[in-house]
């Protein structure tokens, strides 16, 4: 039957439906703003998606750009690079990878604890915790230690503390670069401009070095990615030349960079035992094509180690390593060109790991030899006399690296700084060499024999320094002795012992006494520089 209501009920219906006093009209007015807003808000929303998008993006593309972090490590064993994690906001380092290329090791995870073995040592973690035990002893870290999927992670912060624990020697980390040295292990340098070239730099290296080499406007980089290298007391090294004014050191995500300015473009050249680089304009480096390759001048492969015999002349030729002691001759090497010839060598005693003699609770021996040589220098250079300070900083050097770098410069004398608590004033010593049977082997003898022609101006050296610290009243006694690494300087070589001038062990740091020893020093080489600067 059809519907009887009226076109007015039928409206009251809908207004119920919808609402009491709600017009239709209203309610459509209403939708129609719902859903304008709606389509403003998610285009909105569109424009802000597409912002995060591309923001998203961004970042990935610089985290893409951006290296990976590595800890480079470097010791006797095995010199290599381990990934660095980010956990906790710390830089963290996996320690059974570190461990395994240094020795016998293993590791058991049974969460939330985690045990290693390396060669003799255990070493126990628990995840979460901020303390490890290692040989039953308590061993504090610098972060909670973490277990993931079986691996055991330690902050890279503990290095330091931790490893000695382990390898029952010296760790060190240098935390700005991520590089790790191992023991004794590291490689010095030093940089000299030739007197008669403003446009060659010579750098003198204690080991063999490979770096890469990068050139760019006003700029030439080397890289040393696989060489403990450590940088001198000061980053920045300033020279007297116009061409080449600076080089600076610096670390960066286990690599070490030297930066050399300069106003012309530079080309390396690499000696034969990968110890020496040279830079200079192409020009002055054609003659060493032969041995390097396109571009950059370097010898594409070193060639194989050799351990020649010291010249008796004192015109030291080139190895792959310092002979060691007792180290037998061999047929020598074709030498490279002679680096800057300083007059005088100055090395202080000691340094780094090797602190010398306690002298006081607060003062060690390295800190006062370095002072005195410092200072030496100086009276030196015032007086003419071109110097070399063998080590300017707290770096470890070792016997055979220092009597390397003596002979290479050629200089004419070679003094070596030590200090003392016991007694007053100075002692000179000069080498007493071991008795030998062996036959004459002409130009050449045994590391251990390298000073034997030069004894007689030793002691004129020594005799001339005791004559000037006596005329200061100063206390002094001229002594022979087996040192090292005297018996292995092929030039005039005395070590120089200082003694405070009183009971009081305070007084070797005073400026004054420093500044009255160094002085008669120099003038005691001064008045054999003749017969010094005569020697072959």
């Amino acid at each position: 039957m059809p519907s009887t209501k009226t076109k007015n009920d039928r409206e009251k219906i809908s207004e119920q439906r919808l609402g009491k006093r709600t017009p239709l009209r209203s309610i459509s007015g209403s939708v129609f703003r719902y859903t304008a807003s709606t389509a403003s808000l998610i285009a909105r929303s569109r424009t802000a998606l597409s912002f995060a998008v591309l923001l998203s993006f961004a970042v990935l593309l610089v985290s893409a750009a951006a290296p990976e972090k590595h800890i480079a490590v470097f010791s006797t064993a095995a010199n290599y690079s381990l990934p660095v994690i980010q956990r906790e906001g710390q830089d963290y380092v996996g320690l059974l990878e570190l461990l395994d290329p240094l020795g016998t090791v293993s590791a058991k995870s049974d969460p939330p604890h985690w045990r290693l073995h390396y060669n003799n040592v255990l070493g126990e973690f628990t995840d979460g915790k901020r303390r490890a035990r290692v040989q039953g002893r308590d061993a504090d870290l610098a972060g909670i230690f973490l277990i993931e999927d079986g691996r055991g992670l330690i902050p890279v912060a503990s290095l330091n503390s931790l490893l000695p624990r382990f390898l029952g020697g010296p760790a060190t980390l240098r935390e700005e670069s991520n590089r790790l040295f191992i023991g004794n292990i590291a490689t010095h340098f030093t940089a000299t401009i030739a007197p008669d070239d403003p446009s060659r730099l010579t750098f003198h290296f204690t080991a063999p070095v490979n770096p890469s080499v990068a050139s760019e406007p006003g700029k030439l980089r080397l890289t040393f990615r696989r060489e403990p290298l450590t940088g001198p007391a000061s980053p920045m090294l300033t020279f007297s030349s116009k061409i080449i004014p600076a080089a600076d050191y610096s670390e960066s995500n286990g690599a070490a960079e030297i930066d050399i300015t300069t106003s012309i473009p530079l080309m390396a050249s690499f000696s034969p035992d990968g110890r020496t680089i040279t830079l200079a304009p192409a020009k002055s480096t054609s003659a060493n094509s032969q041995t390097a390759t396109s571009g950059t001048n370097r010898p594409a492969t070193p060639p194989p180690a050799t351990t020649p015999a010291t010249a008796a002349t004192g015109q030291a030729q080139t190895s792959a390593q310092p002979p060691q002691a007792g180290g037998q001759p061999s047929s020598p090497v074709p030498p490279v060109s002679a680096p800057r010839r300083y007059f005088a060598i100055v090395d202080a005693s000691h340094g780094g790991n090797d602190r010398g003699e306690a002298l006081s609770p607060t003062l060690a021996e390295k800190d006062i030899t370095v002072a005195f040589a410092r200072r030496l220098r100086q009276e030196l250079e015032s007086r003419g006399i071109t110097t070399l300070v063998l080590r300017d900083s707290d770096a470890n050097l070792s016997l055979d690296d220092r009597a390397y770098f003596a002979n290479t410069t050629h200089a004419a004398v070679y003094i070596a700084l030590h200090a003392a608590s016991n007694g007053h004033g100075v002692r000179i010593y000069t080498s007493l060499l071991p008795y030998s049977t062996d036959d004459d082997r002409g130009p050449f003898r045994s590391w251990t024999e390298a000073q034997t022609s030069s004894v007689p101006l030793s002691q004129a050296t020594s005799a001339s320094v005791a004559t000037e610290l006596r005329k200061l009243q100063v206390t002094v006694r001229t002594l022979t002795a087996p040192l090292r690494p005297l018996n292995n300087v092929t030039t005039a070589a005395i070590a120089i012992e200082v003694a405070p001038p009183s009971a009081t062990v305070s007084a070797l740091t005073a400026p004054d006494y420093q500044q009255l020893i160094a002085g008669a020093v120099a003038n005691g080489i001064v008045a054999i520089r003749a017969q010094l600067g005569a020697a072959p």
